[in-house]
């Protein structure tokens, strides 16, 4: 949810961290702050709404007479209390000596507080948060780190959390407990975030802290505490990243650039996976699951990473002959299946710090299930909590709602599913050969997919205004639909549903008109001619039809706007038919106006249940 920046340096502080926000907005637009540690003093500045708003006031602060030698910053999504001024982190004790930035939940806060305030303490938010600075400065005796040690103990919930001090100007201490939380390693500075991308411009050397981890950051060096208190020494990642993939690049949006990007991610997630006549995935090779014996699979996702897992969950029950099922990790946690050491359980999230599906993750692994990962951050929990991980290979994704972490979930779940065929003996090479040509394909259609979509900025113009919209499709179409209607209502806060094309006449149809227009998926497959039934039945309704189509199906009669997309199997078109439906998402949302690369209410990473 949140988004933390900390550093310990000689570099401008205040800007550097500033620039780390920028780059962390997408994780918390409601408000924002900063702490500054001087010689002699905690400065703060803090503001609701967005960086911006912190920026302005920041400017009219007079620089310290003193350098700033440590600092921390904040940008919220909020969980406790309304986003204001005064509830935007940092937090602090009744002096002021103690300053505390979190991303999480305090599940035992009120406890903690009531505790508190028995024994004088005084508050003056509504934030879980605050009562972490009085448990530090009840505890504190010259030392942060043994203060923050014992507070931190006293916690239950989950957080990402760092504290200073206005004695100790050049030391920054951090936890994490089921929270993202990244240390970079510097050369007499060293850099914290909750999400690396904040400060690759300044490291790629990161450590990524596992739930327990404590870290004490000095300038001169960092000391790594595990769970139990001892000292150890990791082994730090170097990511390949570049910093210049967290930039627009000219673009208005990040959405509209990562829209854009889906060639090359395609391209990216199939690099030493689809070679030729075969498909190969070397981490299923070397994982040692017994596939022949598994009993079950099942998929695991929340919202765009769920319905990127449909069209392969039913690609891979065809060719396993076995049960596969697609759950709302949210649900699944809390009402499991039968798990047990033949069940393979495919977690899918971009982040890999998803709280539901972690929690699902963890509900699966102590039943003894196997987990397989399907994850874009490198580092992040699912990929330490998995049996093994397969990385999409996408690079960072900034705007909240998804685009190529969508069409790679999507492509790495199919290849995933034929590669698990291969490894189970359900795979004859001719089979195996033809997948392997068609989805080397797949980068190129997604930039003729591109191209096609160039004539919905005026096709947009056409809908806007509508009172709602419809998306329907069959088999793994369907699944588009879903992604298409999430994004339209991500986007633009436009009314959108979805259906199976079927399900129209057992209730949705009854919403048709000349003002709610239907957004058709048309794609060749087994049951083209019942969909397009189905959009007949919407045209006698007077209901306008926007299709996306496979090229060679005949659309004259059926659609008022057509996109044309290449023909390829459906379980291919059905994720090259999603870029269309984004650039759609996108033109409706510039005409509303909205805000889209931080839509109101949603954070990139939802860390919290």
């Amino acid at each position: 949810m949140c988004g933390i920046v900390g550093y310990v340096g000689p570099r401008d502080v205040r800007s550097l961290l500033i620039g780390g926000l920028r780059l962390l907005e997408y994780r918390g637009y409601d408000s924002a702050g900063i702490a500054l540690a001087c010689a002699t003093e905690l400065r703060h500045t803090k503001r609701a709404g967005r960086l911006a708003n912190l920026e302005t006031a920041l400017a009219a602060v007079p620089a310290s007479e003193t350098p700033e030698a440590a600092g921390m910053a904040h940008t919220r999504w909020a969980t406790h209390g309304a986003p204001t001024d005064t509830n935007a982190h940092p937090h602090f004790d009744e002096a002021g000596a103690i300053a505390v930035i979190h991303n999480g939940i305090i599940e035992n806060h009120a406890e903690l507080r009531i505790a508190l305030e028995a024994r004088g303490h005084r508050f003056n938010t509504e934030v879980d948060t605050e009562v972490i600075a009085h448990l530090i400065e009840e505890s504190y005796q010259g030392d942060l780190r043994e203060a923050f040690e014992k507070s931190v103990g006293q916690l239950k919930g989950q957080w990402a959390l760092l504290a200073m001090h206005r004695d100790e100007p050049g030391r920054i201490v951090a936890a994490r407990r089921e929270a993202p939380l990244a240390v970079g390693l510097g050369k007499g500075e060293q850099f914290i975030a909750s999400d690396p991308v904040a400060i690759l411009e300044y490291t790629n050397q990161i450590v990524f802290l596992r739930d327990g981890d404590l870290v004490d950051v000095k300038v001169d060096g960092i000391t790594f505490y595990d769970a139990s208190g001892a000292v150890f020494s990791p082994r730090p990642e170097t990511l390949t990243w570049s910093p210049e993939t967290a930039q627009k690049d000219g673009y208005a949006h990040f959405f509209r650039k990562e829209i854009d990007e889906q060639p090359r991610t395609l391209k990216a997630a199939l690099a030493g996976r689809v070679s030729g006549t075969t498909i190969r995935l070397p981490e299923l090779d070397t994982a040692g699951i017994d596939v022949a014996n598994l009993r079950t699979v099942e998929f695991i996702a929340c919202g765009s990473a769920y319905y990127a897992t449909l069209a392969a969950a039913a690609l891979a029950e065809s060719l396993l002959g076995i049960p596969v099922r697609c759950t709302v990790a949210s649900e699944f946690r809390y009402a499991p299946p039968r798990l047990d050491a033949r069940t393979l359980v495919i977690a899918i999230s971009q982040s890999g710090e998803t709280a539901d599906t972690l929690g699902a993750v963890r509900a699966a692994r102590a039943a003894g299930a196997i987990v397989l990962g399907i994850v874009n951050a490198a580092g992040s929990t699912l990929t330490r909590e998995a049996t093994v991980s397969v990385m999409l290979q996408a690079g960072p994704e900034i705007s909240v709602a998804a685009t190529k972490s969508y069409t790679s979930q999507a492509l790495v779940a199919e290849v995933v599913a034929l590669d698990l065929a291969r490894l189970a003996g359900r795979l004859d090479p001719t089979t195996e050969a033809e997948w392997a040509r068609d989805l080397a394909n797949v980068p190129e259609l997604a930039t003729a997919a591109l191209a096609a979509s160039e004539s919905l900025p005026a096709i947009a113009a056409k809908y806007h205004g509508s009172t709602g919209y419809t998306f329907i499709s069959r088999g793994p179409g369907s699944a588009t639909a879903l992604e298409g209607a999430l994004k339209l209502k991500e986007l633009s806060y436009l009314h959108a549903e979805a259906y199976p094309a079927g399900e129209l006449k057992h209730g949705p149809i009854s919403l048709l008109g000349p003002t709610h227009p239907v957004v058709a998926i048309l794609l060749e497959g087994p049951t083209r001619t019942k969909l397009e039934s189905n959009i007949m039945e919407s045209r006698a309704r007077s209901a306008p039809i926007l299709a996306i189509a496979t090229e060679g199906i005949d659309t004259r009669s059926l659609a008022d706007d057509v996109v044309v997309i290449p023909a390829a199997r459906q379980e291919i078109a059905s994720l090259i038919a999603a870029i269309p439906l984004q650039r759609f998402a996108y033109e409706m949302a510039l005409l509303e106006g909205a805000d889209i690369d931080q839509p109101k209410n949603l954070a990139k990473s939802v860390t919290v249940e």
